[in-house]
């Protein structure tokens, strides 16, 4: 069976254990000092404990590669449009230019733009990790759980656990439906052209859209029978009460934010500047 992309990975794991708030507060916390920093030596500390982290959780990278592997394309992909857009940026954060190569125009390399686009990049490592764990160890009723418990109205909540229980639903009905329309005939392999084969994903694009409208119709009338949002406040059956190991974990990650940010701040400036 293949795997479900961002979709929730049962494991008996440490990470698994916390509750959906902990890992919820843990992360906004550690994504918020991420983007806050430009200080390289912050970063790589972050990345270190991010790996552990990823390390102890027992999600194996195959299970998440393909959407790793889909972001990491876009993190291309932003690198080199802030070459073409600000080739300078580094010369002018760091205030000092030694030239590698000179290729046309301002369009020159050097050791500032690739030390400025470096701690983008570890910043994007610092975080995804992290991202990618609290989605595939949290239960979507439980993150639901999470966001109203830190104030968000429950029917936003509701409505996000719903998302999130939704993508793999989707993954499997692209799956029958693809296996059917080939079973038909129609191939969508490299066999194919590339024309030839967008065309035949729209025979599976447009019955998978079909499909997802009857299911939203069916869900909300569902949720509309039962009283859906009648009331202000609701309980929630997968919320997990908090632990002392919660109250270390939130605790750890505030005393992280804190630490980077008076390690960012020490100077006066976000950038860490060795030249």
């Amino acid at each position: 069976m293949a795997v479900e992309m961002l979709a929730y990975i049962e494991r008996r794991s440490p990470v698994h254990a916390l509750s959906g708030a902990t890992k919820l507060i843990v992360f906004l916390l550690f994504s918020t000092a991420a983007m806050l920093t430009y200080d390289t030596r912050v970063l790589v500390v972050m990345l270190m404990l991010s790996i552990g982290v990823f390390a102890i959780s027992k999600i194996k990278f195959r299970e998440i590669a393909f959407v790793l592997l889909f972001i990491l394309f876009f993190l291309l992909l932003n690198n080199l449009a802030i070459y073409l857009f600000s080739p300078q940026e580094g010369v002018r954060i760091y205030g000092t230019s030694h030239e590698l190569l000179h290729i046309w125009g301002r369009y020159n390399l050097t050791l500032e733009q690739l030390f400025y686009q470096l701690n983008v990049t570890l910043k994007y490592f610092v975080v995804i990790p992290v991202a990618l764990l609290f989605i595939v160890t949290t239960h979507p009723s439980e993150f639901a759980a999470s966001l109203n418990k830190i104030g968000i109205n429950y029917k936003i909540a509701y409505s996000v656990a719903l998302a999130l229980r939704y993508i793999p639903d989707i993954q499997r009905d692209y799956r029958s439906i693809s296996q059917t329309q080939q079973a038909r005939g129609i191939d969508i392999s490299k066999n194919e052209k590339m024309i030839k084969r967008i065309k035949n994903i729209t025979a599976i694009i447009i019955p998978l859209i079909l499909s997802s409208l009857d299911r939203i119709e069916v869900i909300s009338n569902a949720m509309e029978l039962r009283g859906f949002g009648k009331h202000k406040k609701r309980s929630w059956y997968s919320e997990k009460k908090a632990t002392k190991k919660d109250y270390v974990v939130i605790f750890s990650g505030l005393l992280i934010f804190i630490i980077s940010l008076l390690i960012t701040y020490k100077n006066g400036s976000r950038f860490y500047n060795p030249f």
